[in-house]
């Protein structure tokens, strides 16, 4: 067997407690459970230590433990039935797995079931006693931040909230990503959200905070493109006064920011490799030191959603993400398709956005689509997804006049390769007005699809948007304003 303590690669302390925990550690391999039982003692905790998982049970229902350590893979009796039977008999106990085989639905089920955490085999003496630290901190915190794991309630009904949004379609592959993320809400697992900008990642993200046992505490997002790596390792880290030049005061970073509740990382990919090794650092033991200081200044319990545009394993490949990283962080992995392969669901997405951007800038008698107008938005490349359809929608809302029928030609759209009208790639009927005027149309028409489409590229974040469009930001804005586009329903970032 592979020993399980290797060579200590952290540097993380165990937070000071007057008095040790009472450690139950289950493992049918001797040197193991011996080996975690002497390290757990000399720390100064109280350890019993067996190897078959019924005498486990049979102890763990009499006795009382403030941790369970338990190997999950164990015959006759498995950890699953001895950490169900120690959540059972203790509503606040800890109880941690550990498994030399962790899959995605081993770790959902052993999270579902109540554990804390898991602690993948092999790992070093330091690995151990950090996580038994992040536990002896939990140990000591309000009851309601550390109730039991639930499922999932029901899907709400779509009432114009970002949750309900995302939950919009009927498709195969969507509704699979739907059921995964409703799934996961209830556990603490890690969840990595890949696909196409546009697809609704961030709103998959508060969907799985909304439905978690988290959903009083904040999720708290950080686009990791936005900032250069120095100001955003400020933000996630925080920094302590003299730092750097203008840290005039202490400030806790994000992460503290986020303790008890859910961080969301977007653009992953986008984060430098020295940031991803200091992040790693957080989700292994919880410990956050920031810029500028010597010491631990805060043991935090954060629950990690991350999202990229990438193929995440392609991005380990060209060496733009860590691969340690990448494997805590996708404890459960779910890819949103592209609006492309769910054409179904364009006829209810259309519909949802006309009347959500209708009560926002109009009111009064409510346009429709005429009946060829859907199969005209399904034949659309929708290279922006459905942030490119919603911004479309909303574009129609703001120039149609109450009661009208919307016909494709009110709809700004463009397609470098054939156009919507056929006229040589011109806006359908462009041809048939003065020159003048077709002129102003086209300008009109080709800034309001740019913006649709750059927006959509940029993923909502303003300097981005501005640095591939090569203008400042306040021309952007203007070009904004002046085409009705809100901000805050293209979830833009400044």
């Amino acid at each position: 067997m592979t020993d399980p303590f290797l060579a200590d690669d952290l540097t993380g302390t165990v937070p000071d407690r007057a008095n040790g925990l009472r450690i139950l550690v289950v493992d049918d391999d001797r040197t193991l459970r011996e080996g975690c039982a002497s390290i757990l003692q000399l720390d100064g905790h109280a350890v019993t230590a067996i190897g078959r998982g019924d005498e486990a049970i049979e102890v763990v229902r009499r006795r009382r433990f403030d941790l369970v350590l338990v190997d999950l893979y164990m015959t006759p009796v498995s950890g699953m039935e001895v950490l169900k039977a120690a959540v059972a008999a203790h509503k606040d106990i800890i109880v941690v797995v550990m498994t030399g085989n962790p899959t995605v639905a081993s770790s959902i089920e052993a999270l579902r079931a109540g554990a804390w955490d898991y602690l993948p085999k092999p790992f070093s003496a330091s690995h151990l006693q950090v996580l038994i630290g992040r536990a002896s901190h939990a140990a000591i915190q309000p009851r309601p931040a550390r109730e039991p794991l639930k499922p999932a309630p029901p899907a709400p009904a779509a009432n114009g909230s970002s949750s309900a949004m995302a939950l919009l379609g009927a498709s195969p592959a969507f509704r699979k990503a739907v059921e995964l993320a409703r799934k996961v809400a209830g556990t603490d697992a890690s969840v990595m959200i890949s696909g196409e900008s546009g697809t609704g990642k961030e709103m998959i993200a508060q969907f799985i905070h909304q439905h978690s046992r988290r959903t009083t505490r904040k999720l708290v997002p950080v686009n990791c493109a936005a900032l250069p790596e120095h100001l955003l390792e400020s933000e996630l880290f925080g920094h302590r006064k003299g730092a750097f030049t203008g840290a005039d005061r202490d400030k806790p970073g994000l992460l503290e920011v986020a303790h008890g509740g859910t961080m969301f990382l977007d653009e992953l990919t986008e984060m430098e490799m020295p940031l991803q090794a200091k992040l790693l650092r957080v989700l292994q033991d919880g410990v956050v030191r920031r810029l500028g200081s010597e010491v631990q200044d805060a043991v935090v319990d954060v629950r990690f959603i991350s999202a990229t545009n990438r193929d995440p394993q392609e991005a380990v490949r060209q060496g733009l993400l860590r691969e340690d990283l990448f494997y805590r962080l996708r404890v459960v992995p779910i890819k949103l398709p592209p609006l492309r392969e769910r054409l179904e669901d364009i006829p209810v997405l259309a519909e949802f956005f006309l009347t959500r951007s209708w009560e926002r800038h109009r009111g009064g008698d409510q346009p429709t689509f005429a009946p060829e107008t859907i199969p005209f938005l399904q034949s659309r490349p929708w290279r922006g997804n459905v942030r490119e359809l919603q911004n479309v929608i909303e574009h129609v809302a703001v120039i149609t006049d109450p009661g009208q029928v919307i016909t494709p030609d009110d709809v700004p759209l463009y397609d470098e390769a054939t156009g919507p009208g056929g006229d040589g790639g011109l806006p359908a009927g462009i041809m048939q007005e003065p020159f003048h005027q077709a002129k102003d149309h086209l300008i009109s028409h080709f800034e309001t699809t740019y913006l649709t489409q750059l927006t959509a590229r940029a993923g909502g974040n303003m300097s981005k948007a501005a640095r591939l469009a090569g203008i400042d930001r306040t021309t952007l804005y203007r070009l904004m304003d002046k085409h009705g586009f809100r901000r805050e329903l293209l979830g833009v970032a400044e």
